[in-house]
C-alpha cells in the first residue's frame, strides 16, 4: 500500500523530528522510528485503529502523544494529520476534503 502524506501532515511530522532533536541527541529519530513502525502497523490492518471521523481513523503513538489520522482510498494510505495531544481538537477538518 502506497503511502501519501497530506502536505501539511508532512510538515507537522518534520517539526515534531526537529522539536525531539532539539531536546535530545537521538530522540527525534526515536520519534521518527515509531512513527515508521506505526505507519507499519497501519499498512498492515488498517481497518484495526478508531474511526473518527468518516472514514477517517486514528492510531495513538505508544511513547510520544502523537496521533496519526490517516484514511484508506484503495491502495494508498493517505496521512492527514500527526497531532501532537495537546493541539485543539478538530483544527485539521479542512483537510478532510483535501
Amino acid at each position: 500500500m502506497r503511502v501519501v502524506y497530506h502536505p501539511d501532515a508532512e510538515t507537522e511530522l518534520l517539526d515534531a523530528v526537529r522539536f525531539y532533536e532539539r531536546r535530545l541527541a537521538g530522540l527525534g529519530q526515536r520519534f521518527l522510528r515509531e512513527f515508521e513502525a506505526a505507519i507499519a502497523a497501519i499498512q498492515e490492518t488498517p481497518e484495526q485503529w478508531q474511526v473518527m471521523e468518516g472514514d477517517t481513523r486514528r492510531y495513538v503513538m505508544r511513547r510520544f502523544p502523537f496521533s496519526i489520522q490517516y484514511r484508506v482510498d484503495s491502495d494508498q494510505l493517505r496521512i492527514l494529520v500527526v497531532q501532537h495531544h495537546s493541539r485543539e481538537p478538530g483544527y485539521w477538518f479542512y483537510r478532510l476534503n483535501d
